[in-house]
Parts: structure tokens; sequence; C-alpha cells
């Protein structure tokens, strides 16, 4: 339960009592300050507490969307104020000085809410306001002010706006035409019935896990099945960041399932097909784990973009103009969107491909799609970045040290190497990357591909050595990645040995839950993953580095057992610490809301 104090002068009538109840709060009336700090003091310190004036007029969504989202420790709206546990000192000093420079003495035109909203910013609190668009907010002083601003409310349809709201602003086109337009009401069905976002995210994963289940038959009918499946836990996906924002269900626990299951249900239905494909006949392993990786690197792409030019300073380039004079053409944006495939428009293709045709026909369309996707988006990056003239900042470089998943090797090595001559950063990732990855596909399982994992440490060190400010450094974690998933897959082909590529498929796994789990850390300004976990499943060169000489020194049924093994080990890790942190306290409750893809 949340208290409500309500400041002020009470006004005959009035549906304000009501609408505080509804939205979960517990209403006080305060007579003045002296009264509303006694009040504040009286409510249990873990609750949350509204500053209302009584004079408020609104609409009961613009109320919502002010006093009750748990992402901000106080957020206000003309007129009210809200503040969570964490911004309770800062809200009862605010009060004690109102209480003393008023003496408590009330005042028919006094709006305590938003001095104290004033107050908290003042103290160094960060007071949310929500965009509220057409929604109405206001503090009237006279009954005809009243009046003009009840005909307000009653013009505008609140409920209608609430069920806009709830769609990611920037989606994709198949989201946006084929599935949004009916799975906002699937939300506003489910917070009806009292259904959490994390309920309806679970319901996504188990469904898209029973569809890989399907696809794992191998049957016309369970490819049926699968893909049909598959686009209903994709309308489920979209329910569930709606019913969020919806009912503004935020959670820590619920950032962790929403920016880690969309990954864990694209990957496992991969497994299902590459199954259903042995059972026919048809070994796909090498095809799945080739999307898979594709579809990583793409993200990490987007990512180490997206954080080296986060804060970066002149961030501008004549490229990301023609850009935005082509977004104010509407058509142009939907075709740019469509064509970098985002998660919609993916699903979409290999539910249709998976009902109607074979999966490996499903797995080079997807490989296509996704290889081109990549090209344009990486492409258009680095003209932007060769064209801007951007000052990356610390913050920027940062990130991509720890994005880049350096472990003990790199960093001995770069201490070794700092104050010597050194090639730029992209040079040596890309050099050190081409290297291994093409070792493993000459030579395969053997010790001239170790020597030459060698060399890759030694480039890998030498590519972090200095912060990552170069124009293209970005692109330095994505060629990390590439290079240790491609020299997996590589080797496990070559040892040519059931079971090796799934085992492959497994550890990737687990390498690449790490890596978004990392991302999404980031993501909410928590830090990277911690760096014992980093040292302890040996960072991206040891991994290579291991591989290669498991495969050069054991035999192609060692090998495959050596990578079930490594995976278990990695996967443990990573999960329960991943796990430990997302429903801790300080795990943040940001969901993804960024690029659709």
């Amino acid at each position: 339960m949340s208290t409500a104090i309500l400041t002020g002068q009470s006004v005959p009538g009035s549906s304000l009592e009501g609408d505080l109840r509804s939205l979960g709060f517990d209403v006080r009336v305060a007579s003045d300050a002296g009264d509303a700090e006694t009040l504040l003091a009286e409510v249990p310190a873990g609750q949350r507490v509204a500053l209302v004036d009584a004079r408020f007029v609104g609409h009961v969504h613009a109320l919502r969307l002010g006093l009750t989202d748990p992402r901000f420790a106080a957020a206000g709206l003309p007129g009210a104020v809200s503040a969570q546990p964490e911004a309770r000192r800062a809200l009862t000093r605010a009060l004690a000085r109102e209480s003393s420079a008023t003496g408590g003495v009330a005042v028919a035109t006094d709006n305590l809410a938003d001095r104290i909203a004033a107050a908290l910013s003042a103290d160094g609190v960060d007071v949310h306001r929500p965009e509220l668009g057409t929604l109405v907010a206001a503090v009237p002083t006279d009954p005809q002010e009243r009046n003009e601003v009840r005909q307000a409310v009653s013009a505008v349809d609140d409920e209608a706006i609430r069920l806009r709201s709830a769609v990611k602003a920037r989606d994709g086109f198949f989201t946006t035409y084929c599935i949004s337009p009916y799975s906002r009401y699937i939300a506003r069905w489910c917070a009806r019935r009292g259904l959490t976002p994390n309920q309806v995210t679970t319901a996504s994963l188990i469904t898209a896990l029973i569809a890989a289940g399907c696809a794992a038959t191998g049957t016309r009918a369970g490819f049926v099945a699968a893909g049909l499946l598959l686009l209903f836990s994709f309308v489920l996906d979209c329910t569930d960041g709606q019913l969020a924002r919806y009912s503004l269900q935020y959670s820590t626990l619920g950032a962790w399932l929403d920016a880690t299951f969309d990954r864990a249900k694209e990957y496992a239905y991969y497994a299902g097909l590459a199954l259903g494909a042995a059972r026919g006949g048809d070994d796909v392993w090498a095809l799945a784990l080739g999307a898979m990786i594709l579809q990583t690197c793409r993200h990490v792409v987007d990512f180490s973009f997206n954080e080296a030019n986060h804060d970066a300073t002149a961030n501008t380039s004549p490229t990301a103009a023609l850009s935005d004079k082509l977004d104010s053409v509407g058509w142009t944006v939907w075709v740019r969107r469509m064509i970098v495939l985002p998660i919609g428009e993916r699903w979409a293709m290999i539910a249709v491909l998976t009902a109607f045709t074979t999966p490996r026909i499903t797995f080079y369309a997807l490989l296509i799609g996704c290889a081109f996707a990549a090209t344009y988006t990486t492409a258009g990056r680095v003209l932007r970045s060769l064209t801007r003239k951007a000052k990356r900042t610390d913050r920027a470089a940062q990130a991509l040290a720890d994005l880049a998943d350096s472990g003990p090797l790199a960093e001995a090595l770069s201490s070794l190497l700092r104050g010597k001559p050194r090639k730029t950063a992209l040079l040596s990732a890309a050099f050190g990357a081409v290297a291994i990855v093409t070792a493993a596909w000459v030579w395969g399982p053997a010790w001239q591909v170790v020597l030459v994992a060698g060399l890759y440490v030694l480039l890998s060190a030498e590519a972090v050595e200095r912060p990552l400010k170069g124009a293209l450094d970005w692109l330095v974690p994505p060629l990390f990645r590439a290079a240790e998933y491609c020299t997996v897959l590589v080797l496990a082909a070559k040892a040519d040995v059931n079971g090796a590529l799934p085992a492959a498929f497994g550890l990737v796994s687990a390498v690449a839950y790490h890596h978004y789990d990392t991302v999404y850390r980031i993501r909410g300004n928590a830090g990277a993953s911690p760096h014992w976990l980093v040292r302890a499943i040996g960072g991206h060169e040891g991994r290579t580095l291991l591989v290669t000489v498991l495969a050069a020194l054991l035999t192609a049924a060692q090998f495959t057992v050596a990578l079930t093994v490594i995976a278990v080990a990695v996967a443990l890790l990573v999960l329960v610490e991943s796990i430990r942190f997302w429903v801790s306290s300080g795990a943040p409750a940001v969901h993804d809301e960024g690029e659709p893809a």
C-alpha cells in the first residue's frame, strides 16, 4: 500500500480521493505543511508517499504516470509529487523546511506539492516529469478555471491514450501493423485480471519451447504447429511489454526476463529445427550455429555502436543528417526498418518457412537475410563514424572495454605492452580474428591452430592495451565475438563426429548469454559483469585458446565431451551470477526499449 497526503483546501464534489484509492493509495488529509510533516512521519519507511494538492484536476492516467512508476525515486506532475523509499529522507527534509518557513499556517492559494518538488530538485533528487501529451493535469485556482479544466478532461479519452502509449514507440512494420493493433487489448485483458508482465513473459517462453519441441519432431504437422506456436509466442512477447507499460509494472526480475528470454526463445527454436532436420536425415547444426553466431554478432555491433556514441560530444555527421531527412519521408522509415530484419519480421519469416518448407531452407533464408541486414547496418554506422567529428568519453571507452570481455591472459599481456608502439585497436582485433578463424578452417584440430591462437591472444591484448576511443573502435567487441564463436563452430565441424556441433551450439549459447547479460547490465547503468566471473570463465581469448588446445590434444569424441563440459561449467557460472544480480535490490528495473532488432 502507498500513501497519498492531500494538502490545501478540499473541493466539494472532487473525485480526487477516489482516483487515488483506485491507484492503490491510502489517502490522508493534511491542513498545512506541519500537518503533512506529521503524517509523513507516520508512514512506514518502505512505502511510497505522494503529496497531492487537493485542488488537482486531471486524468487518472496522468496521476498513474506521475505517482506510481516504480522506475523513478521521485516523480511529479503539476500539483503532485511522489517519492519512493530512497527519496524519503530528502522529502522529509523538504517538508521540515516548508513547515518552518510557513510556521504551520495554511494559505488558500498555496501549492505545497509543487514547492516540495522544486525543493527536491534543488536537493539533488532527480524528479521525473512524465510526458503527458494530451492528458490533463492542472491545479485550477478559481471556479471558472476549474470548469475549463474539467471540460478539457472530458474531451480526452485517457483510456485510449493509455492503450496507445502501451505500444513501444519505435517498432518494426510487422509488429506495428500485424501484432500491436490487437495485442494491446490482450495486455489490457491481462491487467484487468491481475496478471503480471512476468507471467506473460514466462508464458511466451514456454510457448516458444513447445514450438521448438514441435519442430524437433521432424514431421510436417510438427513444423506447422511450431510455426503457429512461434507466432503466438511473439504475440505474448509483445503483450508482456505492453502490459508493463499499460499498468506500469516494472521490476528488476521483469527486466532480466525481458532482456534474456527473447534470445533464449529464438536460439532454442534454432536447436529444435536442427533436431527436427536430423530426424529427417539432414544435418543442419552448422547452419543453426551459424545463424545464432550471426545474430549475436549483429546485436553486439548494435550495442557497441550505441555505447560508443551514447554521450560522445560533437556527435553529428552528414550520414546522420541524411538519415534524419529520410525519416521525414514516411515510407522510407518503414522500408529501412524492415530490411534490417527486426524481431517481428524475423520471427514471422522463420514461422512461415518452418511451416511450408524445410529447416535447411529456413536457415538459408535466415542467414541470407541477417547477413544483408548486418552488412547494411554496419556499413551505415561505419560511414557515420568516419564522417562525424566526435570525441569519445571515458564512459564510452569503459563500456567498450567491458563488452570486449578480455580475460586474464589479455590483461597480463596488456600490462607488458604498455608504452610500446602499437597498431590501431581495430587493425589488431581484425587481423587476430581473421587469422584464428582462417587457421581453424585450413588446418582443423591441429597444433598449428594453437600457435595462431597464441598470436590471437597477443593481438587481443594489443587491441585493448589503451582506451577504445578511436572512430571505429566500437567494432573491436564484435570482432572478438566473431573470432571466438566462429573458431568453435569451425573446429566442431572439422571434428566430423556426431554430437560435436550440438556441443558447440551449447557452448556458444552459454557464452552468448554471458555477453547479453553484460550488455543489459551496462544499459541499466549497473556496470558490467563482475571481474571475478570474467576471469573465471577465461575471457574471450582464454576460451578460444583452450578450445584450440583441446581440439589438437583430444580425439574427436573426447573433444565433443570437453566442449559439453565447458558449456555446462560456463552456463552454471554465468546463470547463477546473473540470477543473483537480477533479483537483487541493486539491479535496474529497465526494460529493453531500444532498437527492435
